[in-house]
């Protein structure tokens, strides 16, 4: 990995670099094949032809996860609480309980489609990590 910083290279677990004493994940952006500084909106390096890295927020929720609730506990909404989406986690138990359980594909389907990455944001419109 090289530092954003200064484009020099870093372990990957580094929280600092040596060379000019920052995160090595904030500032500019570098190429993590060849070093050389890329426009922070470009997908691949100019350079080498290599597909950048995109920075995933600590926080991110997981895909895995998030389907997986889905298959097994749509109907209870339960993925979508865990996504952030209250108000559609609701409908799903009210949907659910009114259709004395068939409403249950609902969320089933949601499952499904987070893991095939259709549905790929949580409520704050963040990405999902893998």
């Amino acid at each position: 990995m090289f530092c954003r910083n200064c484009g020099k290279e870093v372990a990957d677990q580094a929280v600092m670099c040596v060379a000019c004493g920052c995160d090595p994940r904030t500032g500019k952006k570098f190429c993590q094949n060849c070093g050389v500084e890329t426009n922070p909106a470009a997908e691949v390096c100019v350079k080498c032809g290599v597909k950048l890295a995109t920075s995933m927020p600590a926080d991110a929720k997981s895909k895995l996860a998030a389907g997986l609730l889905g298959i097994f506990l749509g109907g209870f909404g339960v993925h979508r609480f865990y996504l952030g989406y209250v108000g559609i986690g609701i409908a799903q138990i009210v949907v659910t309980l009114i259709t004395c359980g068939i409403g249950a594909i609902w969320g089933f389907i949601e499952g499904i489609l987070i893991l095939v990455g259709t549905i790929d944001k949580d409520a704050q419109g963040r990405p999902l990590k893998d």
